[in-house]
């Protein structure tokens, strides 16, 4: 579900056509609470304190979301915001913003840069275009598939360290990845194995991701989210990546499609198995921040990490019934179609890795903890080499 070079997907940016059901709230209340929501935000942007203040020692930082007000993403993100709060004992305030209320989703990078916004909180891969190594820093076709591979390779192999590095490089301070949820196919049409897939015109983010699929034969297209739901429903492609069970549900993807396409239980999601957010802050406010508050901080991202990914999944769980009570079948491809999907992904995956250093030092690392998990062997990568 991401975005590369001004292109991509969010919660905050998909909206069904007028009528819609989001999980029982109809799309004219939802962009009425929406809208009210954003009004309040404009107006606490006119009348609202500077970005940071120091008052009795106290920090207020603006951050903005890829969540839309509403979702259960939003709603696990004000939490977080009030545990800061709490845990700080006020030192430490996180002003929450939805998806768009300071800036466009994808104009976040540059927002957060420039300072307008202290910090962000969203889908890392949303910057492969600009920054290839984000492409390495959540999952891709075929590569680490389990949220508990990818806590190994950040706070045991050295993957925060390159996180670091190189979003230092562009003048934020990266705090640590949230655990969020696998990504699934929605599909006007029966995809039923890696052949089915050629010919196929399909919604994609680009990076990686979309390459991998182009091997496979699919036409992708690059879509903002907000246009993937009018898309679908005009026939314009035939399925589309979006985001998880839940959110898509709200989303009134069952609406438009009939078909969702999965991997085999044990992949459930070939494409994206581990979406993982972010929460990055700008530098200049990071090295502001006392040394404590830095400390409570970062503990209190990893607490949320794993918050966000309770939440998330007890709602997929509750939006999986609803699915199927809407006639959508869901279709699960072969461990023999995963094979083939990985033998074309491996040759990507190096295309990516020589793209930058950060890159080629992040994919080796996980490469080599692919090979001790048993994902890919000598024999699979004889031929490619960085």
């Amino acid at each position: 579900m991401h975005r590369v070079d001004g292109l991509g997907e969010g919660a905050g940016d998909a909206t069904p056509n007028e009528g819609g059901q989001r999980g029982g709230l109809s799309r004219r209340d939802f962009l009425k609470t929406a809208a009210a929501a954003a009004a309040g935000v404009a107006a606490s942007q006119v009348f609202s304190v500077p970005t940071v203040f120091a008052q009795a020692g106290r920090v207020r930082w603006r951050v903005q979301t890829v969540w839309d007000a509403g979702t259960v993403g939003y709603t696990l993100f004000e939490q977080f915001t009030q545990r800061v709060k709490e845990l700080s004992q006020g030192r430490l305030e996180i002003q929450p913003f939805p998806a768009g209320a300071v800036v466009g989703t994808f104009d976040m990078l540059d927002a957060v840069r420039s300072g307008v916004l202290d910090a962000m909180h969203v889908f890392t891969l949303y910057w492969a275009g600009s920054m290839p190594v984000t492409g390495f820093l959540s999952s891709y076709a075929l590569g680490l598939s389990l949220p508990q591979e990818w806590e190994v390779w950040y706070y045991g192999l050295g993957g925060l360290d390159i996180a670091r590095k190189a979003f230092a490089d562009q003048g934020i301070f990266y705090v640590g990845p949230i655990q969020h949820d696998y990504n699934i196919i929605h599909s006007r049409v029966p995809i039923r194995s890696f052949g089915e897939f050629r010919g196929k015109k399909i919604r994609f983010p680009g990076g990686m991701i979309g390459d991998v699929f182009k091997a496979a034969g699919v036409s992708t297209v690059l879509l903002p989210g907000g246009e993937v739901y009018p898309a679908l429903e005009r026939g314009v492609i035939d399925a589309a990546d979006f985001v998880g069970p839940a959110v898509n549900y709200n989303l009134g993807f069952q609406q438009v499609t009939k078909y969702i396409i999965m991997g085999p239980p044990s992949t459930p999601a070939i494409h994206q198995p581990v979406d993982l957010v972010d929460l990055t802050v700008n530098m200049q406010r990071w090295q502001a921040l006392p040394d404590d508050l830095k400390e409570l901080f970062i503990a209190a991202v990893r607490e949320h990490s794993w918050n966000h990914y309770a939440g998330i999944q007890k709602a997929d769980l509750e939006a999986w019934p609803k699915y199927r009570a809407a006639g959508v079948e869901v279709i699960r491809l072969s461990e023999a179609d995963v094979e083939k999907f990985r033998k074309v992904a491996i040759p990507v995956w190096y295309e990516w890795a020589r793209k930058d250093q950060y890159s080629r030092e992040a994919f080796l690392s996980q490469l080599a903890y692919m090979k001790e998990l048993g994902y890919v062997s000598d024999a699979d990568l004889k031929g490619h080499e960085l």
